[in-house]
C-alpha cells in the first residue's frame, strides 16, 4: 500500500505522520538507551560551559523519552511537540512534573528563559528547507537565557543511505511495525529522503492496524546548519558525531557516523 501524504500541502504532513505513529512509538524505539545518550549530551553541555541553572526546554519531546531522565536529575522541564498525541502520551507518564504543550518548531513561541535547550531524535531533519531551518533556529535562540546552550542532532548522510533505503520490521505484542525506506541509497547530500511507517496486526495477535504514513526528511549540510545558527545570533561551540552506541566523538564524519551533534551558544 502506498504511503499517504495527507496534509502535506498545508504543511501538516509531519504532524499527521507522528499522530499516526504515536501509539507504537515507544515500541519502535524500545532499543534506544535514552539514559545513556542523554547523559552523554549533558556531559557535552558541561564541557562547553553549562552553568548551574537547571531549566531545560525539550523541543520535539515526543512521548517524553528525551526529558524523563532529566526530571530524575532534578531539572525543571518544559517540553513541546508538534503532535498532540505524542504530548498526551508524555503527559500520561509524568503528570504535572513537566510543563508540556503542543508547538511547531518552525514558529516556536517564547516558552521561557532556559539554561539548556535541546532538540533531539532528528526533529531538525523534518524541516524541509533552509527557510524553515532559519525560523526554527531563531525560535530556539529566543528561548535561551543568559549563558544558555543549545544542543541538537541531525542525521548524517550515512543514515539516509542506509535506514532510509532499507526495510526494518519490529515484531512486538502481536504487531509488525514496518519501516520502509523509499530513498535512493546514492542520493546526494542536501537531498530530501522519504520512508513510510505502518503497523500490521500479526495473525491472531489482535491490535490495531496503522496505514502507511509518509516520513520525509531533509539532509542538511554543515554549511547550511552553521549559516542558520549564525543568522539566529548563535555560534557553533562543538560538533560531534556518533554511531549506534550514542557516544559522541570528534571529528564528525558524514560517511562514518549516523548522527551529528551540535552544541551552540549565543554569539558575543
Amino acid at each position: 500500500m502506498e504511503a499517504r501524504s495527507a496534509g502535506e500541502r498545508d504543511g501538516r504532513w509531519a504532524e499527521i505522520a507522528y499522530e499516526a505513529i504515536a501509539p507504537v512509538y515507544d515500541d519502535f524505539t524500545a532499543h534506544h538507551d535514552y539514559e545513556l545518550w542523554l547523559g552523554q549530551l549533558l556531559a557535552l553541555a558541561e564541557k562547553h560551559g553549562l552553568g548551574e541553572g537547571r531549566r531545560l526546554l525539550d523541543v520535539g519531546c515526543g512521548t517524553g523519552k528525551s526529558f524523563i531522565p532529566m526530571l530524575a536529575k532534578g531539572w525543571e522541564v518544559t517540553a513541546c511537540d508538534i503532535s498532540a498525541a505524542m504530548v498526551e502520551l508524555a503527559r500520561d507518564k509524568v503528570g504535572d512534573a513537566a510543563e508540556l504543550s503542543v508547538a511547531d518548531m518552525r514558529a516556536l513561541p517564547r516558552l521561557g528563559e532556559f539554561d539548556l535547550i535541546w532538540c533531539l531524535d532528528d526533529a531538525v531533519n523534518y524541516l524541509l528547507d533552509t527557510d524553515e531551518l532559519a525560523g526554527a533556529m531563531a525560535g530556539l535562540r529566543g528561548n535561551l537565557g543568559p549563558g544558555g546552550l543549545l544542543i541538537f542532532d541531525v542525521n548524517a548522510i550515512k543514515t539516509y543511505r542506509s535506514f532510509f533505503a532499507e526495510e526494518v520490521v519490529v515484531e512486538r505484542d502481536g504487531r509488525r511495525l514496518i519501516w520502509r525506506g523509499l530513498s535512493d541509497p546514492d542520493a546526494a547530500p542536501g537531498s530530501v529522503f522519504e520512508a513510510s511507517f505502518e503497523v500490521e496486526p500479526e495473525e491472531g495477535g489482535g491490535g490495531i492496524a496503522i496505514e502507511p504514513e509518509l516520513h520525509r526528511q531533509r539532509h542538511f549540510t554543515d554549511a547550511e546548519l552553521r549559516a542558520a545558527l549564525e543568522g539566529a545570533g548563535l555560534r557553533c561551540l562543538g560538533l560531534y558525531g556518533h554511531d549506534e552506541d550514542g557516544i559522541p566523538r570528534q571529528p564528525f564524519d558524514e560517511a562514518e557516523h549516523t548522527k551529528a551533534i551540535y552544541v551552540a551558544g549565543v554569539s558575543p
